[in-house]
């Protein structure tokens, strides 16, 4: 490749990173807030944890009944940037919607509608990543995923915790939708120039081979991981505001701000494990994220100390925040295939299946909200045990050969 091809390459590669960075983190800006809104609900309601795990956790569904349906949209279309571009007006119809109808279910049902919209952004711009640059997959995947830390983890809980000391969650919500309307008036121009114009590059979906793949015993062992991660991270995620407010009065600005720095730690490191990974292999990373989370974790569920609740849940949930790029472009790799269409495949498991981590943390919440920081322990700690048994082998370094995973066996060397 000549030298202005190659200078074309990383610019178009600079502009993509920047457009679904920043897409990224505008949606989930808005999908973020229900980390202190749920809780905020609840109250409002006379409710209590179960209900803010409920509210979560029909969240989780709504988004897994949207991201199938878009990877296949994506794989099948020329045009991704202008279904990337559907996603900011869903996204802010959805959750202002919420905002205007009374009673419980009616607003659980539209945060999920709203939820549908975060989702249906994801596998469409995780898909265009992966396809444009395969031999920086997890790095990609990592840069795309501190947008959304940033915006999900960050602005998400800081901004919501301020606004709710002014205004109820109504008014709140409805100020947070700004920032997807004003970002699907940018996006409009970015979009015409994210595109496949090669009908050469859109082939059939072989979802008969998707599923012999993901039902062998390497694929389901790589989605009980999955599961039991994002499980174990939801978990957390859910029962760490209230905890925060509940049992140890803090205000939601303070409970958010916490809650930002410990994700804020997490998403900083996403790009450069992602990278690492690239080139040294997925499974020491996953594994040393995995249990070294659910250490923590537990150590943050046996504490009745605020200071030393903070200090273990730091490192537990920053780890399993970190790591995700890596699990991700594990699961493309072991697919092979319609890249679009398996990342909508791995964020249903992900966030449709794992996010009965926050039903169950919220479950169990009832009891003492610390057991739900136990809870999670044990499902990291699982899924790491699950993991040594799998073995992901290096079939090349930084090249477009993907690397290969596979079930370990014992009579290899």
């Amino acid at each position: 490749m000549s030298e202005g091809a190659t200078t074309g390459v990383l610019k178009q590669h600079r502009f993509l990173l920047g457009a679904v960075f920043m897409g990224h983190l505008t949606n989930d800006w808005v999908a973020g807030t229900l980390w202190l809104l749920a809780p905020a609900i609840a109250v409002s309601m006379g409710l209590g944890p179960m209900e803010v795990g409920l509210i979560l956790t029909i969240n989780g569904i709504g988004a897994g009944l949207a991201y199938i349906p878009a990877g296949v949209l994506s794989d099948r279309s020329t045009r991704p940037g202008l279904l990337m571009l559907l996603s900011f007006w869903w996204v802010a119809v959805g959750y202002l919607s919420a905002t205007l109808v009374p009673g419980f279910w009616a607003i659980t049902l539209l945060l999920a509608f709203g939820a549908m919209g975060d989702a249906f952004w994801h596998p469409i711009a995780t898909g265009v990543l992966v396809k444009e640059m395969p031999a920086q997959r997890a790095q990609a995947l990592g840069i795309h995923a501190v947008g959304g830390t940033i915006g999900a983890e960050v602005l998400g809980p800081l901004s919501t915790g301020f606004l709710l000391g002014y205004f109820d969650w109504q008014t709140t919500l409805q100020i947070l939708v700004l920032p997807a309307v004003i970002m699907g008036i940018l996006f409009i121009p970015i979009a015409r120039r994210i595109s496949r114009d090669s009908p050469g590059e859109i082939h059939a979906i072989d979802f008969r081979g998707l599923t012999r793949v993901w039902f062998k015993p390497m694929g389901i062992a790589l989605m009980l991981v999955m599961i039991l991660y994002n499980m174990a991270l939801v978990a957390q995620l859910a029962m760490a505001p209230v905890y925060f407010q509940s049992d140890h009065g803090l205000s939601p600005f303070h409970a958010g701000l916490i809650f930002a720095v410990i994700l804020m730690i997490g998403s900083i490191c996403q790009p450069f494990l992602g990278k690492y990974s690239d080139s040294r292999g997925r499974k020491p990373l996953i594994l040393l994220m995995l249990f070294g989370s659910g250490f923590f974790a537990l150590f943050a569920g046996l504490s009745d100390s605020l200071y030393w609740a903070i200090l273990g849940l730091l490192p537990a949930v920053a780890m399993l925040t970190a790591v995700r790029p890596v699990i991700l472009a594990s699961a493309v790799e072991h697919s092979g295939q319609s890249e679009a269409t398996t990342l909508g495949i791995v964020f249903t498991i992900l966030d449709g299946v794992g996010m009965f981590g926050a039903l169950l943390a919220g479950l169990v919440g009832e009891y003492d909200l610390r057991y739900a920081f136990i809870m999670a322990a044990v499902m990291a700690l699982c899924a790491g045990l699950i993991c040594l048994f799998l073995n992901f082998r290096v079939s090349a370094i930084s090249q477009d050969q993907p690397i290969v995973a596979t079930v370990a066996n014992p009579a290899d060397p």
